[in-house]
């Protein structure tokens, strides 16, 4: 049931955002493994297969990238291309967002080994994403994208079709009705009650936390991300195009392009992270003109 709910969810965006075929980023929920294989051989075979699911990213304030799957989390170290599994638990994160050194925020399906329901609702860790628990709406809220500026978070709820806001770190939580479905977030890092969102209907933005909202561009969409060291708003569309504005969506012009398929897309510390269909994180350090491999699934 959760792999073809996934499906469902990928078969949308990706028609949305032109990436092509669901089959590309949506295979086999693992790698086959041949019984004869040794303990390493297994491990990089499923950690690969894990990889081509990429759901979400950041980035600790060591450096190290973190990657939110659908079979666990992950972490690459500084100069490393390797990720490495970090979850003790293989669940699906979906939803996700690090909100700061030491709370990493995510939402999804738990695996077969936890007695949890199908929805996770708000989990966080405070590990660094070894160990999480929950926080609210277990059970009721299975968030496809999330964004937070400190106690400030925004969910779309992939259940309700609603955008849930909340003023205590996810606690207690505001139900609105976006105008259609959303496929990311981003918050403007000097006004958290500014939001921009990518959706079926292109770039909306509201001033009010998502009470209203107001279309920016209506043959626009893709995955967004807003840099609090230059307060550049970013967008990826399906083809792997970087668009920038600097007057807060009115305006776009367009840079380079990430190489491949993106399904999930950040701007940390001046940095922007784009992750391929296929596993592989890209990083630009020059505003999105020029892309080189962070991480690669094998």
């Amino acid at each position: 049931m959760l792999l073809s709910h996934l499906r469902r969810r990928l078969a949308l965006l990706l028609a949305i955002l032109a990436l092509g075929s669901v089959a590309t980023a949506c295979g086999a929920d693992s790698a086959t493994v041949n019984g004869s294989e040794d303990a390493d051989t297994k491990a990089t075979s499923s950690e690969g297969a894990a990889l081509e699911h990429i759901h979400g990213l950041g980035v600790g304030d060591d450096g190290r990238l973190l990657i939110a799957t659908h079979h666990g989390f992950f972490g690459a170290e500084k100069g490393e291309t390797a990720p490495k599994q970090i979850s003790e638990h293989t669940q699906d994160i979906m939803g996700f967002a690090a909100v700061s050194e030491d709370r990493l925020i995510g939402s999804g399906h738990p695996s077969a080994q936890q007695n949890l329901p199908p929805h996770l609702g708000l989990i966080e860790s405070r590990d660094g994403g070894k160990t999480w628990k929950n926080v609210s709406l277990p059970g009721e809220a299975d968030f496809h994208s999330l964004e937070a500026s400190g106690d400030k978070i925004y969910g779309y709820n992939g259940l309700s079709g609603e955008l849930l806001v909340s003023s205590d770190g996810g606690r207690n939580w505001r139900r609105e009705t976006p105008p259609a479905g959303i496929f990311d977030l981003a918050v403007d890092p000097e006004n958290d009650s500014r939001v921009v969102a990518s959706t079926e209907q292109g770039v909306l933005m509201s001033t009010n936390s998502g009470k209203s909202w107001r279309p920016l561009r209506r043959d626009m969409t893709g995955l967004v991300a807003w840099s609090a060291d230059d307060d550049q708003l970013y967008l990826v569309d399906g083809q792997g195009n970087v668009h920038e504005s600097s007057d807060a969506g009115r305006h776009w012009k367009k840079r380079g392009n990430v190489g491949g398929q993106p399904v999930a897309f950040i701007a940390s510390d001046g940095d922007l992270y784009a992750a391929h269909a296929d596993g592989t994180v890209v990083r630009s350090n020059d505003g999105g003109d020029g892309w080189a491999v962070r991480t690669t699934a094998s």
